[in-house]
């Protein structure tokens, strides 16, 4: 029997978040996975690799809470969030880690740009760079934390997801800017999260129950995960074979970035989808009350 609700009616209210949020998803995950390379490409010495991968990560704590503030409607409704710090909330924690990566990221920039102050700008860059990856990752914590199926019943392979989906962004940003014979890190962790990406989201459907992987599989969010396969497959294995001839670099750079992006779109949208078929709620339920029933031997 076809699972379903009061008069087909959804059982959950879909995700009041705006578009914006789906952005910050990419935003957020660029820019701390691009500040964990920086530091990493500033220990070995190799200053030019870190100089534009610290701008990376800038710009992506800059240009993430305009995307939160547009969500919210309000500006002061973010610095509300601040007031408080609740270790029991994703978004309670996020937010701070956001502002404190920010801070970090941008000190560190101020004094790469004016050419002041080298032990602060190092010790900004490892701040930053310990707050990049709950940056790059906290966000698939806090859409596994909701009830919406497709993103609750997802909880152990989100991080991953979105882990490999930063890495390999924050390294294809990285290609693009960096002169090719400064790029070998870069390259190498760009092949890398795409294959640590690739790897999860394909874990994630095969594990999910079919009801609970359809949002994934169809419509919309479907186009934008194939999009997102391939992009990054095919980007990846650009920078991998030709990566040190600029052009092929820059190619397949621009090709895992829009993959990550359609990664995280897929994710955003299917959670949207999954919340407004009373399918996908009830018959999770049903089993879990099946098994229940299971074990104590009813």
């Amino acid at each position: 029997m076809t699972p379903t609700s009061y008069y087909g009616q959804p059982v959950l209210k879909e995700p009041v978040w705006t578009p914006e949020i789906g952005v910050y998803l990419f935003t957020g995950g660029l820019a701390g996975a691009s500040a964990m390379l920086a530091a990493a490409a500033r220990a070995q010495g190799n200053h030019a690799l870190a100089r534009r991968a610290l701008f990376t990560a800038f710009a992506g704590v800059s240009v993430s809470p305009v995307l939160l503030i547009k969500d919210l409607g309000v500006p002061r409704r973010f610095y509300n969030m601040l007031r408080v710090f609740k270790p029991t909330s994703p978004m309670s924690v996020g937010s701070w880690i956001l502002s404190a990566a920010g801070t970090a990221v941008g000190a560190a920039t101020a004094c790469e740009v004016l050419g002041i102050l080298p032990r602060v700008r190092r010790a900004a860059e490892v701040g930053g760079a310990l707050l990049g990856a709950p940056l790059a990752t906290y966000t698939a914590v806090l859409l596994s934390d909701t009830a919406v199926p497709a993103w609750h019943e997802a909880r152990q392979e989100l991080p991953f997801v979105f882990a490999g989906s930063s890495l390999a962004s924050a390294g294809a940003a990285a290609c693009l800017l960096t002169p090719t014979r400064d790029a070998a890190m870069a390259r190498t962790l760009t092949v890398a999260g795409a294959a640590l990406e690739l790897a999860a989201a394909e874990t994630l459907q095969r594990r999910l129950p079919s009801d609970v992987a359809e949002p994934y599989e169809t419509g919309g969010p479907g186009r934008f995960g194939r999009a997102a396969k391939l992009l990054t497959a095919g980007g990846a294995l650009g920078v991998a074979v030709g990566g040190r001839r600029r052009a092929v670099a820059s190619l397949g750079g621009l090709a895992v970035l829009a993959g990550a992006m359609c990664e995280r779109w897929s994710v955003f949208t299917a959670g949207s989808a999954s919340a407004l078929d009373p399918r996908y709620t009830v018959g999770p339920q049903r089993r879990r009350m099946a098994e229940r029933g299971h074990r104590s031997g009813r």
